[in-house]
């Protein structure tokens, strides 16, 4: 742990570069949000991290972010001196939800001034027993923009780590503590942001044997929520494409089977394809070229890959019985899918051209709804056995395999960006029991469940945003 710390430390200011709050530019985003941030964290940190039981104990104090005035702004948290509060609220909570460190929050915490910004007062915080210490500034644009510093500090060695800055729209403030969360975390723990991210999912209401299921999508942290269809027809299974800004997904009106292509920015959807026949899971390409689907015909299901253009439909697998859920893999090259032609639902995977096709899981029991992880390590899965279902993760060639979480049944894993989380949902027992959204890290030592207005199930975890 103090090793790791002091290499961090000697690591020094990674985005050299950035500008303290004082020198940031008029922005002229609105909308939509832009943001400008500094070069990306280049080094630093040595060794391996991935054993989070060096993190768990890390404090890091996270006072409220200081403001030159506090001036009235068009956010929802209120004017900049409020925001500096929720914006040091909104980091706490990410970085605790986590599981990896130790926050304490505002509320327990002495304000700072602009002075303090760039130069902390080392020995006050010291004895506080403070390790790290996040400050950051906030101050209104004449345009109604936001302009937001933030800055990681080592209290131990009395140096600053990193630093970064942004500008966004006054409705995307939150954009700003999860973009310094992504700075912290990423420099702590020498791994890949995933906080400033979207997840879609499918919001459900109403009676077991009668679901209304619509498209909704909200921040990584469950904020910002809105609904994206209206129930008329059901939703499921959708995803995010690789630029975030589509969501695929399987829509069921009068009994018809139809795949759309949902546009954020207009808020209006393409058909891709319409199969007459019932039609399971589609899936982006990595390039998103392609969508991968399933579709059942004459007692056999077998999967398909399209256009994104939309067009004729090349059939991959072709065997009696279910063959569902095709994942690519992030080089595009392979595919994983759950098939029951040996008998059981188990995993397999085949080459993107549905050459080489091959059982991978062996462990036990039965396997499905496989994800291959963005890291292109792993593969997440739903392990059915012993009375539940779990979510699991097996190396690609199906060795290593771990269960992750244990329930009733957990299901559907969807991976965060970073691949270091999985998101699934779990579903209570009995026939009233509720579905919800959780996430599990690597680890399995860490759930959490995700807020959402109703019940949800079907999650899709978007990339991280630019």
């Amino acid at each position: 742990m103090k090793a790791l710390l002091m290499a961090a430390g000697m690591g020094g200011a990674l985005i050299g570069a950035a500008a303290d709050a004082q020198q940031i530019a008029p922005a002229s985003i609105l909308p939509p949000p832009q943001i400008q941030q500094k070069p990306a964290d280049t080094g630093g940190l040595t060794g391996s991290v991935s054993d989070d039981s060096a993190w768990v104990d890390l404090g890091i104090d996270i006072p409220s972010f200081a403001t030159p005035a506090d001036v009235p702004t068009q956010a929802s948290a209120g004017g900049t001196a409020a925001l500096g509060r929720a914006i040091a609220d909104v980091i706490t909570a990410d970085l605790k939800n986590n599981g990896l460190f130790k926050p304490i929050g505002p509320a327990k915490l002495p304000g700072i001034g602009m002075g303090d910004v760039t130069q902390p007062d080392f020995p006050g915080w010291s004895s506080r027993g403070a390790e790290m210490l996040v400050h950051g500034s906030v101050r209104a644009g004449g345009d109604g923009s936001l302009m937001v510093s933030c800055y990681l500090y080592d209290v131990r060695l009395q140096q600053q780590l990193t630093k970064a800055a942004w500008t966004f729209s006054a409705g995307d403030w939150r954009r700003a503590a999860h973009k310094c969360s992504d700075v912290i975390y990423s420099r702590l723990s020498g791994e890949s942001p995933f906080f400033d991210s979207r997840i879609a999912y499918i919001a459900e209401t109403g009676p077991k044997d009668h679901r209304m299921k619509r498209l909704a999508i909200m921040d990584s942290d469950g904020a910002n929520h809105r609904f994206i269809t209206t129930g008329q027809a059901m939703a499921l299974t959708p995803r995010f494409s690789p630029d975030y800004k589509k969501i695929l997904y399987l829509s069921y009106l009068n009994g018809r089977p139809r795949i759309y292509i949902y546009d954020i920015a207009s808020s209006s959807q393409r058909l891709v394809a319409e199969t007459g026949n019932p039609t399971f899971a589609p899936r982006w390409s990595p390039d998103g070229k392609w969508i991968l689907y399933s579709m059942a015909v004459a007692g056999n299901t077998n999967i398909y890959r399209i256009s994104a253009a939309g067009g004729s439909s090349q059939k991959l697998t072709d065997t009696p019985g279910i063959n569902v859920g095709g994942s690519y893999s992030p080089d595009g090259n392979r595919i994983v899918f759950e098939s029951d032609r040996g008998g059981s639902q188990q995993i397999y995977v085949m080459n993107a051209d549905g050459s080489n096709q091959h059982r991978i899981s062996f462990f036990g029991g039965k396997a499905a709804t496989p994800e291959w992880s963005p890291r292109g390590d792993q593969i997440a899965f739903t392990r059915i056995g012993g009375g539940g279902f779990g979510i699991a993760v097996t190396d690609p060639n199906g060795s290593g395999a771990r269960t992750l979480t244990h329930g009733w049944q957990d299901e559907s894993p969807t991976w965060a960006p970073n691949g270091r989380i999985i998101q699934f949902f779990r579903t209570e027992r009995g026939a009233a029991g509720r579905s919800s959204l959780w996430q599990v890290d690597l680890t399995g030592s860490h759930e959490r469940r995700l807020p959402t207005p109703v019940d949800g199930s079907d999650p899709s975890w978007g990339p991280i945003r630019q």
